[in-house]
């Protein structure tokens, strides 16, 4: 049965979603898709598509760490920007969280994200090896939700 996390650190779902999803023997992690929000809920990076990736990123790393996992570990990336070129400018941060070999990777671009401010989403499969793999803390989908509301 996959087991749903939330982790620390990072914003927290407004709605019915969870940041990562580890199923199988406990080594496969779905990371949602990611966007530029700091753990408030702020939108980081308005306009700039470079510090908004960066954010995605750190994002990222940040629901792979609460299993154990790092940058590395991931195996396919899908990435949704809502300005292809320049999302392409932002390849320097690539070599920055990743080395090779580099993640199976789709890019898409998208007329707009669910916020207008926002201007990429990725989301990411990683498979942590045993020996580094932590079960996640779990953590309310919506308690932050309920919190704003």
């Amino acid at each position: 049965m996959p087991q749903c996390f939330n982790p620390a650190g990072l914003w927290q779902p407004f709605g019915p979603f969870s940041m990562g999803v580890v199923h199988g023997d406990g080594r496969i992690v779905h990371v949602k898709g990611q966007v530029a929000l700091d753990v408030d809920g702020d939108v980081i990076g308005r306009g700039d598509m470079h510090a908004q990736t960066r954010q995605v990123l750190e994002n990222i790393r940040a629901v792979l760490a609460a299993a154990g996992g790092e940058m590395a570990d991931i195996v396919s990336l899908t990435q949704y920007a809502t300005d292809i070129d320049e999302f392409l400018k932002t390849r320097d941060l690539r070599r920055e969280f990743f080395s090779e070999p580099f993640p199976a990777t789709t890019t898409v671009q998208v007329v707009r994200l669910y916020r207008p401010e926002l201007l990429v989403e990725i989301s990411a499969i990683a498979e942590i090896p045993h020996e580094r793999f932590k079960q996640p803390q779990a953590r309310a989908a919506f308690a932050h939700y309920a919190e704003r509301s």
